[in-house]
């Protein structure tokens, strides 16, 4: 129902309406360094502060996921200083969960990090559309003086111009380019004419600078990959991203955030620790011109080639014991020796802390397809020796807050907001490990990889047998942290861990060193 100036009124309540919090309170981290001190100084005189408090501007109830709409809001609470750099959109499907940087000039030079925008420019407005919206929407682009750039949009419910002090725009060299993140659409008209998407820097890894903002892209049409994109994300001009934890803190954030990780009942090939595996039989392949040498393998792997990669000359790989009994129990796995092997790295610029555990299987069963309604064992297709996935936990370093979980699946994987997590023991994530394949997925269930009446099952289910990461994990990587971490040998091994499809270990992964997909 629509009532007058385009005024919808809705009949039941929506997710967004609601606010999504941890089911306990943030921990009190250690102390130390700048981690979780709510302000992160980017250089140059910019001084950031995240803001998870909003009030409503706008909110549309149609189109997007679900087809239940979005709402715009307008960050609330600033600190003294601190002003808006851009308003904050999510779909309407979800509770309220989000954030955007504020910002505060901090120089002491004539052209300071920040300034007001010198005009606006109307990017859309819902002011002649007939659709159900919560009054007529605008959104408006600020024009950004020389030498500034603008990093997100002032959302209003009036056809006036917003006042110049509303926002502000930020000098050009403290930002960085960025790009859409077209799995998170945010909202698009029905018509597909208009088109609201997240944003994020362009280049992501371990030594990027680009640091994510939290607004959004406004466009019309289909130009969301145009470039350049009419905003820009910020950058951390500081040489070291010195606002990442301590090593005391990571422990204490692996501790409050790490996963229980739930095998399915019917699960055959369980996980181990590498250790496990080496002791208990597994074997070191050298081809070198045709011939083939096997080695027993050092606890720490100590013995193993390091770097390098398999050439015409000599290849190498990892295989199970030649002993049959022993093959047999080492397939097996053991999950009392199983442990999590943690990587710890900055993403976003230094703001965010990825703290990826991954686990090792020694082996990896076969799929099963399904062909519209017919389950079919696919044999050995997908079996392979040597199975590595992960979870990353992302964390905020303004306050030490999860606020994302990616989840591998194979060859691919997927963040979860924290809001559709399932938690437990407090703040401890919950995962799944699918039957055979090993994919992690954050519910339990049957999800399908393929056509749509074609596909590999992944089949996800609560047992008994439940890996708790936060148990005997161990830090192999950080290099952030220097001298603190020492690699385990096998770290460094290049090859890989089984024969023909056999994986690369965890350091191999593009997302060692970038972002998860």
């Amino acid at each position: 129902m629509v009532g007058s100036h385009g005024q919808f009124k809705k009949k039941k309540s929506l997710p967004i309406e609601t606010t999504f919090n941890l089911p306990t309170d943030i921990p009190v981290w250690p102390p130390g360094g700048g981690f979780a001190s709510g302000i992160i100084d980017l250089g140059g005189g910019l001084l950031v502060s995240q803001i998870t408090t909003f009030n409503k501007v706008w909110t549309t109830f149609e189109g997007g996921p679900n087809n239940l709409g979005a709402t715009f809001f307008e960050p609330t609470g600033l600190s003294q200083g601190f002003f808006m750099l851009g308003c904050y959109c999510q779909p309407n499907n979800m509770p309220l969960h989000g954030w955007v940087l504020v910002g505060k000039d901090n120089s002491s030079i004539s052209n300071g990090a920040l300034a007001k925008p010198v005009d606006y420019k109307l990017v859309w407005t819902t002011s002649s559309l007939k659709i159900k919206q919560d009054g007529e929407g605008y959104i408006w682009l600020p024009i950004a003086p020389d030498e500034y750039k603008p990093v997100g949009y002032v959302v209003t419910t009036s056809q006036e111009k917003p006042s110049l002090d509303k926002i502000r725009c930020v000098r050009s060299d403290l930002t960085d380019e960025c790009t859409t993140y077209h799995s998170k659409k945010l909202w698009r008209t029905q018509n597909k004419r208009f088109n609201v998407f997240d944003v994020r820097p362009m280049k992501r890894s371990i030594e990027a600078q680009g640091v994510s903002v939290g607004t959004f892209l406004a466009q019309s049409g289909g130009g969301a990959n145009s470039k350049p994109l009419p905003i820009v994300c910020l950058k951390n001009t500081k040489a070291k991203f010195s606002y990442m934890p301590n090593f005391s803190q990571v422990e204490a954030m692996i501790k409050a955030y790490s996963p229980y990780m739930y095998l399915h009942p019917m699960e055959e090939y369980l996980p181990s620790s590498v250790d496990w595996f080496f002791t208990n039989g597994a074997v070191l392949i050298e081809k070198r011109k045709g011939v083939i040498r096997e080695s027993a393998i050092e606890p720490n792997g100590s013995n193993l080639p390091q770097g390098g990669s398999n050439d015409e000359e000599v290849t190498y790989w990892l295989d199970l014991p030649l002993d049959e009994t022993k093959r047999v129990k080492v397939k097996q796995g053991d999950l009392a020796s199983s442990q999590a092997y943690v990587h710890v790295k900055p993403m976003m610029g230094g703001t965010f802390t990825d703290i990826a555990m991954w686990v090792f299987y020694p082996f990896n069963g076969g799929a099963k397809a399904k062909v519209a309604c017919t389950n079919i064992p696919l044999r050995t297709k997908g079996e392979h020796v040597g199975d590595w996935e992960h979870v990353t936990l992302r964390v905020s370093n303004l306050n030490g807050e999860l606020w994302k979980v990616y989840f591998s699946q194979h060859s691919r994987g997927k963040w979860v907001d924290a809001s559709e997590l399932e938690f437990q023991n407090g703040n401890r994530v919950v995962a799944y490990s699918s039957l055979h394949g090993h994919a992690l997925f954050p519910k339990p269930g049957v999800v399908m990889q393929g056509m749509r009446r074609f596909g590999v099952r992944n089949d996800a289910a609560k047992s008994d047998a439940v890996m708790d990461m936060a148990n005997g994990f161990e830090i192999v990587g950080a290099e952030y942290l220097g001298s603190e971490i020492r690699e385990p040998p096998w770290l460094n091994y290049w090859m890989n861990w089984g024969p023909k499809n056999g994986p690369k270990g965890p350091k191999q992964k593009d997302s060692w060193k970038g972002d998860e997909r």
